[in-house]
């Protein structure tokens, strides 16, 4: 911001402050460039993992087991002589593929649901509300636990039971902003030139939320590699030969006495959606 003069000709004292644009923001702060450069990390290993891995993920060669990180294992191999960090690599992208799917399904039935119960609002408002309250007494991780262990472990089912869960999270986000503006102007002037609920719902309501959705996806698909990786660890998620981040860790536990590079990098890789 320019000095300013008063009418005297005085120049008057600049503002203590001067607004700063937000990609500056971001590139001063120290917690968003370690979780920009884990997260790019995280991504760039499961789309590499598509076209090339530096080992065999299902070829077991016993003659190589439980070796220490080396220049030709980086991670060291485990208690099957299977390199680490080649299944970590395959890992990153069946705990992405998972999410990105779970989020998906969340969203597809869950915003059309908030936006229908907005538009509505009375018992159908009240239905979905109180369904809403009932998935949400119970934990997230248990309610998958119990869906993969009726239908049987597997990342179908995985994906199925974690969707379901984000579905009444984005029906509550996608109701409550909905609500606060079918009260506003513009959404009584669309009324009033007949425009219908569900196309005003698309037209003016769902684009004025994008934002908030955008924000929940995000939070909703870190929670959804943690929630595979919750499954996996308990036997429920992604099965062999497919590695998985959870199952790894649990494969881990075992070894820790004779062969702690096995939990220590597997530990870092499916804690790292929490930096993200």
């Amino acid at each position: 911001m320019k000095n300013q003069r008063s009418d005297t000709g005085e120049r008057l004292p600049q503002a203590a402050s001067e607004p700063v644009g937000l990609l500056p923001r971001l590139l001063t702060s120290r917690s968003f460039l370690i979780g920009a450069a884990i997260t790019l990390v995280i991504l760039a290993m499961a789309l590499i993992s598509f076209l090339w891995t530096p080992y065999d993920v299902t070829k077991l060669v016993v003659a190589n087991r439980l070796k220490p990180p080396s220049p030709q294992h980086l991670f060291g191999t485990d208690h099957f002589g299977r390199d680490i960090f080649s299944m970590i690599m395959v890992g990153a992208r069946n705990s992405i593929a998972v999410a990105l799917v779970a989020v998906g399904i969340g969203m597809a039935i869950g915003v059309p649901l908030g936006a229908w119960a907005a538009a509505k609002r009375g018992i159908a408002d009240d239905i979905l509300m109180r369904s809403n309250d009932l998935i949400f007494a119970f934990p997230s991780i248990l309610s998958a636990v119990m869906i993969t262990a009726i239908f049987g472990p597997g990342a179908v089912n995985a994906i199925i039971a974690i969707g379901i869960f984000n579905i009444p999270v984005f029906a509550r986000l996608t109701r409550g902003a909905a609500l606060s503006l079918w009260t506003r102007e513009f959404v009584l002037a669309a009324r009033v030139s007949g425009k219908g609920a569900a196309r005003i719902s698309l037209e003016h309501i769902l684009p004025n939320i994008a934002n908030l959705l955008i924000v929940q996806g995000t939070i909703q698909f870190s929670l959804g590699i943690l929630a595979e990786a919750g499954l996996s660890y308990v036997g429920l998620g992604a099965q062999p030969p497919m590695p998985s981040w959870g199952r790894m860790l649990f494969e881990a536990q075992t070894m820790m006495a004779i062969a702690p590079h096995m939990a220590i990098f597997r530990a870092w890789q499916s804690s790292s959606p929490y930096w993200a």
